[in-house]
């Protein structure tokens, strides 16, 4: 952590700390639908097997009229409205709304200062260990690790790595810089990020 430089609120663009909290919960609602598996299916009365012969005769019996077995007020019969997997859980975030929730999330982190920008993040060993002990120098529970490129090796040492995560800068997004405990960026992302706002 000897070359990294702690960022706070007051370091970052007035815009920043403007940012109303709604657009990160929008944003993290609509991340979240759209990672659902939507795997949840009943069968309606058409799919279920069987159920062609007329149960009873229409009329005669005292009792109600049924035309299938499998319609769903019978047992095994079909599910009326049950989930189906043609269901669209897909939520529209504008872009702005995204550019804020992110400024919104970067400015938590500044506020609470577990927001570390350091000049590379580069781990030519490869190797598990050195990753953890280079997470451990933050002293947090856990961090999101933001490099402009991804080299093979910074991404072998980090790959098996619990505590932290490692995304490239065009990968991070505004719910993962909330979900995450702290964040360490490399300077080129950092300044990248700043500039546009």
């Amino acid at each position: 952590m000897s070359n990294a430089t702690v960022i706070k609120i007051s370091d970052l663009p007035k815009e920043f700390s403007e940012v109303h909290p709604h657009n990160l919960w929008l944003y993290c609602k609509a991340y979240e639908a759209s990672n659902r598996a939507n795997t949840a299916q009943t069968k309606n009365r058409s799919a279920v097997r069987g159920g062609g012969r007329k149960p009873w005769a229409q009329k005669g019996g005292g009792r109600a009229r049924a035309g299938s077995l499998r319609s769903p007020i019978f047992v095994g019969g079909g599910v009326a409205f049950g989930p189906s997997t043609d269901r669209n859980y897909f939520q529209k975030v504008n872009k702005k709304q995204k550019r804020l929730a992110l400024m919104h999330a970067l400015a938590e982190k500044a506020a609470n200062e577990k927001l570390f920008v350091v000049d590379s993040v580069l781990l030519e060993s490869g190797k598990t260990k050195d990753a953890r002990e280079y997470v451990g120098s933050f002293n947090q529970r856990d961090v999101l690790v933001v490099k402009e490129m991804i080299d093979d090796k910074t991404f072998m040492a980090f790959r098996n790595l619990q505590e932290s995560y490692l995304v490239e800068g065009n990968e991070l997004n505004a719910y993962l810089a909330a979900a995450y405990h702290a964040i360490v960026i490399e300077k080129s992302v950092f300044e990248k990020l700043t500039k546009e706002s």
